[in-house]
């Protein structure tokens, strides 16, 4: 296919007002395509599903962060205070405080964390960015190795942190990458194809005990709500789902890794997050794989006056 699909309707008191469209892919163990959707094989930013990657760059480059900070370190946190703690204990091991954090100034994710970080008198700051225990991460493998990271910025894309990065990225998802951008955090993006995502999650969710990619995906399941937060849908499928390994990104994008190997990779064109769990949900249920909040994520209610009176679903025939 040379476009994307429709992936999800927009259903409004019985009528169809609107459609996500966008791309999905299923790997095998071996890494090949099972099944896919739209665009697949052409160059995609998977933005902070990057992120468990990354983490493996890091690993590779003598991190010692294992259990929740692991999982945090290759988070997109909501900001809860469990979530600002674990950063700033990452940045202790280095020496460091939330000075050596290059995150752009933020507030929470999370609506209640905002909430009460705004009624205690703070604004905008950069230790609860969603990215930061990235960052934090980063300034720790920098200090682990010698490398500059407050005179030589460590979102350079030249930096000895970010080429340690990038190739780790590529192996895990059999190709090279093919664009460097800047993503949100002010750190490098890097491009690959739907595929290449997906073929990297379920290498890293079947990967053997004892390695760095079985060590991420441990962290990410044994704590889930530092891989992204204690309200979020990937908490929930995580949480839930037997083996299943699972992060998402801006713009629409997500991604999952099956125990026995498989991987998914999905994007919605209109980088909308209403439809993502949506379309996930859809294509593992394609695969035989439910359970009661998978059948809960196959819909986005729509709300009118006090009631629910439609729903983001999935489009039945891009699933049969």
């Amino acid at each position: 296919m040379t476009e994307p699909v429709i992936l999800a309707d927009v259903v409004r008191s019985d009528f169809v007002e609107g459609h996500h469209r966008g791309s999905v892919v299923v790997t095998n163990p071996d890494g090949s395509v099972a099944w896919s959707a739209g665009v697949v094989d052409q160059p995609m930013f998977p933005r902070s599903s990057n992120k468990p990657m990354q983490a493996l760059g890091m690993l590779r480059n003598g991190l010692q962060l294992d259990g929740k900070l692991l999982a945090l370190a290759g988070a997109s946190h909501s900001g809860e205070q469990f979530h600002l703690d674990g950063v700033r204990e990452i940045l202790a091991l280095a020496g460091e405080d939330e000075t050596a954090l290059r995150t752009p100034p933020a507030y929470p994710l999370d609506d209640a964390a905002r909430d009460a970080w705004v009624r205690a008198g703070h604004g905008p700051e950069r230790v609860v960015m969603n990215c930061s225990g990235k960052h934090a991460a980063m300034v720790l493998t920098c200090a682990r190795n010698g490398w500059s990271y407050r005179e030589q910025d460590y979102r350079s894309p030249d930096h000895p942190l970010q080429q340690e990065i990038r190739t780790a990225l590529e192996d895990a998802a059999g190709e090279k990458v093919s664009y460097v951008a800047v993503d949100g955090c002010g750190a490098p993006i890097f491009a690959l194809t739907l595929s290449g995502l997906a073929r990297s999650f379920g290498l890293f969710a079947a990967a053997a005990p004892g390695t760095l990619e079985a060590k991420v995906k441990d962290a990410f399941r044994a704590h889930p709500e530092y891989a992204s937060g204690s309200t979020r849908d990937e908490y929930e499928l995580m949480r839930d789902t037997d083996g299943l390994f699972c992060k998402a990104g801006a713009e629409g994008v997500y991604a999952v890794g099956l125990a026995d190997g498989r991987g998914i990779a999905l994007k919605l064109e209109d980088g909308t997050p209403r439809a993502r769990k949506v379309v996930m949900a859809a294509t593992l249920q394609r695969l035989g794989i439910s359970n009661e909040t998978i059948e809960n994520h196959l819909h986005f209610d729509l709300t009118g006056g006090d009631h629910v009176v439609g729903a983001v679903r999935p489009h039945a025939p891009t699933f049969a």
